[in-house]
């Protein structure tokens, strides 16, 4: 925002200083160009008067000496003549019987002026030429050509412009400081309220903005700051919760479970079945009690790298892999189903640490050994795909239809056919939220031709080359 501020800012600076800057330019041209024209022509009228006086007397003495000492002194060339266009005086090295010098000489000998248009600039070279005609009234006595340089007008230009765009350049820098400065007091206050909406939109305590800038800015940053008072009140007290209820229950869970066993012992035989009932909903208790502790610290460490810089977690994707199966793979012929693993030769790194990719590992192969059933076909393959490193969970199960995928990583949501399996319906939960706070994701597609393929997206660690 501050980029575009300035922006708008330095665009109005560049039009106003052009605004004023230009006009200046073009004036001081045609100032130093109209100083060159009315010097020129009162040397012209020095000299017409000279030959006037020559025509009337029947000596050009004091005109041919006059004309030489000029170009002597100027390096100006004149031609001089009288009626008939005879020349009188020439000098440096100007004639009359040019054709540009004779177009002038006929129209001084009709009576007319004849100065050059047009302003000079930095960049003219060359020369100009004027014509007068000499004599009193009507009365034309004779003609007068002076070819001017303009080096000198035109150097005097360079320098003026000069000046003008040292000036322009002098209030341009000023006045970039004061937009930076100006934007600065204005957008400093926005920054620090979006970096607070950040932290309070990924769940942190956000800072306490100070109040700056406008006034309109300082009210909007004391209201940020109560909100973000109440919020984080809220939120805290919600993971507080969920935290405190979790860790609270498990001491009278531990207690419960040791006098149900206690009672065990004292119950008849018809009782058995009530008994294996009640310890199986207190496992079931104590799943879903660490799957909410779980939950809890993935949807907070999720938070805390959307603020920070999790960028120096890195691990080894193929070694969690290979040491996931090699845990897994008992548990999977236990319950009477096959589990391999595929790994590149060359090391994958991921960014983030290994035990987080393990507890995602782990949930995706819980999973797949839970719901795909006996006799199942389970693969685990680690990949690299562009910049992501990729753990991949696949089975032959019944797998999911289209609405069920959509509903899979919602919390305590669990398949209708699958009510009887252990599970609390949180363990997908649990890994996208761990995926999504190091930039990656979680993919689950059908399997061809029938099947569950989990994909674990991961951001490969920086410098991370891949292999496929």
């Amino acid at each position: 925002m501050r980029t575009r501020v300035q922006a708008a800012l330095l665009l109005f600076v560049v039009i106003a200083v052009a605004a004023f800057a230009v006009p200046l330019l073009l004036f001081t041209a045609s100032d130093r160009t109209q100083q060159l024209v009315l010097a020129r022509s009162a040397d012209l009228d020095r000299f017409a008067s000279l030959m006037d006086q020559a025509a009337a007397t029947g000596d050009a003495s004091a005109l041919t000496a006059e004309a030489r000492r000029y170009t002597q002194l100027y390096g100006e060339p004149l031609v001089v003549t009288d009626t008939r266009r005879r020349p009188v005086v020439q000098t440096g090295g100007m004639r009359a019987a040019e054709p540009a010098v004779a177009r002038l000489l006929d129209a001084a000998l009709r009576n007319q002026t004849e100065h050059p248009g047009g302003s000079l600039r930095p960049w003219s070279r060359g020369y100009r030429m004027f014509a007068e005609p000499a004599g009193t009234g009507t009365r034309v006595s004779g003609a007068v050509v002076l070819r001017a340089s303009v080096g000198t007008a035109a150097d005097d230009i360079t320098r003026r412009w000069a000046l003008v765009l040292a000036g322009t350049a002098l209030v341009a820098v000023a006045c970039t400081v004061l937009a930076r400065a100006a934007t600065g007091w204005v957008v400093s206050p926005l920054r620090r309220l979006d970096r607070a909406v950040g932290q309070l939109a990924a769940g942190l305590p956000p800072e306490q903005t100070r109040a700056g800038g406008p006034p309109e800015l300082r009210q909007l940053a004391t209201g940020f700051n109560r909100m973000a008072r109440t919020v984080t009140a809220a939120l805290e007290q919600q993971r507080r919760l969920v935290a405190d209820t979790s860790h609270q229950m498990r001491n009278p869970m531990a207690a419960l479970r040791l006098r149900v066993d206690a009672l065990h012992t004292h119950l008849p035989a018809s009782a058995n079945r009530t008994y294996t009932g009640v310890t199986t909903e207190l496992d079931r208790l104590e799943t879903l009690l660490d799957d909410l502790l779980a939950l809890a610290a993935a949807e907070h460490r999720a938070g805390e790298l959307t603020v920070t810089d999790g960028s120096d977690a890195i691990c080894d994707a193929t070694a969690v892999a290979t040491g996931r199966h090699r845990l897994w793979e008992p548990v999977a012929r236990k319950a009477g189903a096959g589990l391999t693993v595929q790994t590149p030769t060359a090391e994958v790194t991921a960014a983030c640490t290994e035990r987080e990719l393990a507890q995602i590992t782990d949930v995706l192969l819980d999973n797949a050994i839970k719901y795909a059933g006996r006799g199942a076909e389970i693969s685990l393959r680690c990949t690299s795909e562009g910049r992501f490193a990729v753990l991949t969970v696949t089975d032959d199960g019944p797998g999911l239809d289209t609405e069920e995928l959509a509903l899979a990583t919602t919390r305590f949501w669990r398949a209708v056919r699958e009510d009887g399996t252990k599970g609390t319906g949180l363990g997908l939960a649990i890994a996208e939220q761990l995926l999504a706070g190091r930039g990656g994701r979680l993919e689950l597609v059908p399997s061809s031709p029938h099947g569950l393929r989990a994909r674990a997206v991961v951001p490969r660690a920086p410098g991370d080359g891949g292999a496929r």
